[in-house]
């Protein structure tokens, strides 16, 4: 079945090498929260910022990153022993 919700059509897509460039920055940094003016300055080229508001929302949308009133975390864990104990475990 085909969702009634069309996709967002962007003028100017970004590629994947910019979306893994940002993923990779964001994913191996030193401290639990980044901004986004720290990103921009730790990014090895310079990223339009709509084109990064459209990757921080897929990367938002896949449950890689958090958005806090702080900054920006990686949240994403691909960890296959995580993922069992969770759907395992109890709610509470």
């Amino acid at each position: 079945m085909v969702s009634s919700e069309a996709a967002p059509v962007y003028e100017h897509s970004p590629t994947l090498n910019t979306v893994i460039m940002v993923e990779e920055v964001i994913r191996n940094m030193d401290e639990s929260v980044i901004t986004v003016a720290e990103l921009k300055k730790r990014l090895p080229r310079k990223v339009n910022h709509n084109k990064l508001k459209i990757i921080f929302r897929y990367l938002e949308e896949s449950n890689k990153i958090l958005f806090t009133t702080d900054g920006i975390t990686w949240i994403f864990n691909p960890n296959p022993n995580l993922r069992k104990a969770i759907s395992k475990g109890l709610e509470l």
